[in-house]
């Protein structure tokens, strides 16, 4: 073999990657860096306060968080489960309409239903104030009620909100099974109930099992429900260890222990799909036919799918607009005013970032061709499992030290101080929105970039169109429709996002959602509500989305 021969085969062995290629792993990393921010301040505090936290509070954190993820978890998939089972499976009154309804709750977040449940129950509330009038009694030492600041409600709020993640993956679950299998074990005297758990439940697992997976994970990253409930969770936890014992080390161990759980839940989700494994026998599939219920049955079945709507829906939404519509001046007051525009410009921003940074990378990965980028990519979506409050601690204590560098090489060039720049303004909120819901920009932009046909940007190529314009003239105008629905998701998310943002928000600095909260933490639940309705309203637009894709 000659030596250039030998160069050549070389060079092609050796090729330096694009600067796409490049560009899709700093991406990857810049997702990945506040993750692995938390585990080296956790490997490296100033204090080491482990054996305190184990010796105190740690197993008292991990042991209701583990309580709160079951709990909420097992209602919400008996919930969202049964109710998805009675839609597709049979006819009874109202079943079209209960269908949509039943996904309206993800527009409410837990912590406003969690606001609007304490005050229609609690002793001041319509509820037990109509009971006294109704029957005369004076005080509460005159009657038994539950305690509403408890954790059994804090269960129910959490469960009625996110129910519909198991619904919508059941429904889908259930909708794709052939009606054969149904009508075989039918004939064979096989009744509703045991036609569920034979046949129904088990080719639905693995999509409820994702759901109930969701669910937990959604559990483990509250804060506002919880410590309006005062219930202290590992997430709690991390909140108080940083901000009232100003320990940010403890505050990044306690945020290990949540990665822990959550990587967990994630491992156990595709383990129980990897060991069940149906699959369809015959390429003629029917639809499942719904059978009509008749009598008690059927308004029985219209009550079990009611229920679910009303308490996580119709029950916060009342009480919230009916506070909004008593306060409407409060609609036009400046805090506001001000909170909105800055939920609109932070989450606008963070969202353009974010599937910006989305488009590029799966792009860029699918021109390199190489498995490591391949590999990596799953691994970003962690973002969207990582709680809020883990993130907050991941990004804000390097950016605080990257601002002092920054105001110090300032100083000594002008002999001022300077401000900080990063964490003194919205800068962090947007790396904590960008990282944490990375996962649904690539996952969007996934989908749409693999229904383009390979041969169209193949013909691009081939009469000499670049990579770049391939991407804009190419891909983007088949993908916009997508890009869209990603763009609108991902700022859904942000303006709900609650743990973060008190995290990482500057001082005097308010979202919508920081200003329900700051305004229901002082029981001032009249000024909560218009920024409440607004946060709701947004919620309400991606519910509108999600059911059209859906249908």
């Amino acid at each position: 073999m000659t030596d250039l021969s030998v160069s050549n085969s070389k060079k092609a062995r050796f090729r330096l990657p694009d600067p796409w290629s490049v560009g899709a792993m700093v991406i990857a990393a810049l997702v990945l860096a506040p993750i692995l921010s938390v585990l080296w301040i956790a490997l490296n505090p100033s204090e080491n306060i482990w054996p305190h936290l184990l010796a105190t509070t740690l197993p008292r954190y991990f042991v209701t968080t583990l309580e709160m993820m079951f709990a909420v978890g097992a209602v919400a998939a008996a919930t969202g489960t049964g109710a998805a089972w009675l839609v597709v499976r049979y006819s009874f009154p109202g079943v079209r309409v209960l269908e949509w309804l039943l996904l309206l709750p993800l527009a409410i977040p837990a912590y406003i239903g969690a606001y609007a449940l304490v005050d229609f129950l609690e002793y001041a509330g319509p509820v037990q104030t109509a009971l006294r009038d109704l029957f005369g009694w004076q005080t509460s030492r005159e009657y038994w009620f539950p305690e509403i600041r408890s954790q059994w409600a804090a269960v129910v709020v959490m469960a009625a909100s996110m129910y519909p993640y198991v619904y919508l993956l059941a429904r889908a679950g259930f909708r794709e099974q052939s009606g054969c299998g149904h009508e075989v074990a039918q004939s064979l005297g096989a009744g509703g109930v045991s036609r569920f758990f034979r046949i129904g439940l088990p080719l639905a697992r693995p999509a409820i099992a994702a759901g109930t997976a969701i669910v937990m994970m959604e559990t483990v990253n509250d804060f506002g429900t919880m410590d309006y409930f005062a219930v202290q969770t590992l997430t709690t936890g991390i909140f108080t260890t940083w901000l009232e014992s100003n320990n940010a080390g403890g505050a990044a161990q306690i945020a290990c222990v949540v990665l822990t759980l959550v990587i967990f839940l994630v491992a156990l989700e595709k383990v129980s799909r990897k060991k069940v494994r149906f699959y369809a026998l015959s390429k003629r599939h029917r639809p499942i036919q719904r059978m009509p219920l008749h009598g008690a049955a059927s308004w029985l079945a219209t009550a079990a799918c009611a229920v679910p709507f009303l308490v996580g829906f119709v029950l916060p939404a009342g009480v919230i607009l009916d506070h909004a519509l008593s306060n409407i001046d409060g609609f036009w007051a400046p805090g506001l005013l001000k909170a909105f525009w800055n939920t609109l410009t932070v989450g606008g921003i963070a969202a353009l970032v974010t599937v910006i940074a989305a488009l590029f990378m799966v792009y860029g990965i699918r021109l390199s061709g190489r498995k490591l980028p391949a590999m990596i990519a799953p691994i970003t979506t962690i973002g969207y499992a990582a709680p809020g409050a883990v993130l907050g601690v991941g990004i804000l204590i390097p950016l605080a030290q990257v601002d002092h560098l920054l105001a110090d090489a300032i100083e000594a060039i002008t002999n001022e101080r300077a401000s900080l720049i990063l964490t003194g303004s919205a800068f962090a909120l947007v790396v904590a929105y960008c990282v944490r819901f990375y996962a649904i920009a690539q996952g969007a932009t996934d989908a749409a970039m693999e229904r383009v046909a390979p041969s169209l940007p193949m013909a691009a190529r081939s009469l000499g169109r670049g990579k770049a314009r391939v991407l804009a003239e190419v891909y983007m105008p088949l993908m916009r429709g997508s890009i869209g629905s990603a763009l609108l998701l991902v700022f859904v998310d942000c303006v709900k996002e609650l743990p973060a943002t008190l995290l990482l928000r500057p001082f005097n600095y308010s979202t919508l959602a920081t200003r329900v909260y700051d305004q229901a933490s002082l029981e001032n639940l009249g000024d909560a509500a218009p920024a409440a309705v607004m946060v709701s309203f947004v919620g309400l637009i991606a519910v509108a989305m999600l059911a059209r894709a859906n249908r």
